[in-house]
């Protein structure tokens, strides 16, 4: 982010809202964000900014660049240290390493910040992070002969990065 931790650069990005659209950001998986600038300055100040972990690294995977929007496909690593109310709201530091795919979506008017949404596999995270155990299925499903929910963690995002860092169709059973 060019703004750096400075919330009220990064604020001067988007656009003013009272007279036209709203900005607003919306990271879908947790549905953290905010919707008018007062918002999203509490959002970036008090939840987003300040809990990154000293760890957090990203990389630009991809870019796609509209008349009016950026779609980039970013890969994250952070090892789970601090509390970190986008991604896991409500959850205490962990000490686990997530590797995750995080696709960001911006749309812009008029030269400025209108909204972005943000996706991610919140499944992958939990799992990463010790909340999501694959093996869990419900007794429902272990009938139906279901032996492990199909959720995958770190290994996600590293073959994105390199497709054949991973083997391809491990969840189909007859592959």
């Amino acid at each position: 982010m060019k703004a750096g931790k400075n919330v009220e650069k990064l604020l001067e990005t988007y656009i003013p809202g009272p007279d036209g659209p709203t900005p607003f950001v919306n990271f879908t998986p947790t549905m953290t964000g905010g919707h008018s600038l007062p918002e999203l300055r509490r959002f970036y100040k008090d939840y987003f900014l300040r809990a990154a972990p000293p760890s957090l690294h990203m990389r630009l995977i991809s870019r796609t660049i509209g008349v009016d929007r950026i779609v980039d496909e970013l890969y994250i690593q952070f090892k789970h240290t601090c509390h970190m109310p986008w991604i896991l709201p409500g959850i205490n530091p962990t000490n686990q390493k997530v590797e995750i795919v995080v696709v960001s979506i911006v749309a812009f008017r008029a030269g400025k910040v209108w909204c972005e949404r943000v996706y991610w596999d919140q499944a992958s995270v939990l799992f990463q992070v010790g909340l999501l155990d694959p093996e869990e299925v419900p007794d429902e499903l272990k009938k139906d002969g279901l032996e492990m929910l199909p959720v995958s963690g770190s290994e996600a995002a590293r073959k994105v990065m390199d497709v054949q860092s991973e083997e391809a169709n491990d969840m189909i059973d007859d592959w």
